[in-house]
């Protein structure tokens, strides 16, 4: 499972890299692995030092007694979500995120984010991103509306395909009052391919993807569009109630107001 695990991290850690903002300077190396749809000791190596990413597959690894953290539900369950973020216990995702950024946050915003575990977040992307106060990469920078929509992983159904780009349609975060909700559907181009390598292979009119940072990283089964619709939402619904309290720079451009619906 380990080199399934290992390339799936890949595709969706390419893009933050490729543009900067986390991991070491491994870009060619981590495509030329997914392009030659092989995982060794050095892709782990490499992918063990995205300080923002690894520690959490290691702490759902040990939570749910998986020995490897490159275990490809392990890898799933960060990015998109599975059962084993069902069995991580609040007490220890408090501690874990204590651990992690005591040292970084002031304290009042340390509580904030601490005071999710109990509420029912769960060690995955979306609610990294929706909950921090700023961006935890090289650059610790506030979040913005834009920032926190690319930096997210977002899914897309793909409309058409233009050479190294894909056509889909989206949802775009927006601000609803205080509020930050899916916006409407809208169009949207997203990366695919790089130097002749798709990180989201086989990919087709109508199957939906999920886009990290302007790119197109994965080809989301129907159960796991399901899974990442439900914790997106989720942890959007806690981190409203933890942004109460303070403000978020809104995104350029028009906002739209939240639709029902899924995707």
């Amino acid at each position: 499972m380990s080199r399934e695990g290992a390339l799936l991290a890949a595709r969706f850690s390419f893009m933050p890299n490729r543009l900067g903002y986390c991991g070491p300077e491994e870009n060619r190396a981590m495509l030329q692995y997914v392009a030659d749809g092989h995982s060794d000791r050095g892709l782990e190596r490499i992918l063990a030092r995205f300080a923002g990413a690894f520690p959490y597959y290691a702490f759902i690894a040990a939570a749910n007694g998986i020995p490897d953290p490159f275990d490809v539900r392990v890898i799933e369950a960060y990015w998109i979500g599975n059962a084993l973020l069902e069995r991580v216990e609040a007490a220890d995702l408090r501690r874990h995120l204590e651990e992690r950024f005591s040292a970084r946050f002031p304290a009042r915003l340390l509580r904030s984010v601490l005071g999710q575990a109990p509420a029912g977040a769960r060690p995955h992307h979306n609610f990294h991103v929706f909950s921090m106060p700023v961006r935890t990469g090289h650059d610790e920078v506030p979040h913005n509306l834009a920032t926190m929509d690319a930096c997210r992983i977002s899914w897309g159904r793909v409309v058409a395909e233009h050479g190294d780009a894909l056509l889909i349609e989206r949802r775009p975060l927006a601000l609803a009052g205080d509020e930050v909700v899916l916006g409407d559907r809208e169009p949207c181009s997203v990366f695919r391919r790089f130097n002749g390598t798709a990180l989201a292979a086989g990919v087709r009119a109508g199957d939906v993807v999920a886009v990290h940072w302007g790119c197109a990283c994965h080809r989301l089964s129907p159960a796991q569009y399901r899974q990442l619709v439900r914790y997106t939402r989720h942890h959007l619904a806690l981190a409203n109630q933890q942004r109460r309290g303070r403000t978020l720079a809104p995104a350029a451009g028009p906002v739209h107001s939240p639709v029902a619906g899924e995707g």
